[in-house]
């Protein structure tokens, strides 16, 4: 069986966007807390639910309507890369490959 491991990024990005949420709405922020780790969990038996990501080897589901859950697959474990939210560009453009 595989397990599920957020690595120490995704867990930065999870507590920012609790805290983020909270100042206005502590309900609202459990409640997207909880979904996201229902539907990060969910990926335990079904890697395949999320996208190709835009990232070489990983992939993406849309946990949210605003956020996106960032992962890869092995045979053993899934693992939570980042939480980010939908609007934000990912992955981050390489400032040396932008022209001049």
């Amino acid at each position: 069986m595989r397990a599920l491991r957020w690595t120490p990024e995704a867990i930065q990005d999870r507590e920012a966007i609790y805290d983020f949420i909270e100042a206005d709405n502590p309900i609202a922020a459990l409640t997207l807390d909880e979904l996201l780790e229902e539907k990060a969990g969910r990926l335990i038996d079904h890697p395949g639910l999320g996208r190709p990501g835009r990232v070489a080897g990983t992939r993406e589901l849309v946990a949210h309507p605003n956020y996106l859950l960032i992962y890869d697959v092995t045979n053993d474990l899934v693992r939570m890369l980042r939480v980010l939210h939908a609007a934000r560009q990912w992955p981050t453009p390489d400032p040396s490959s932008e022209s001049r």
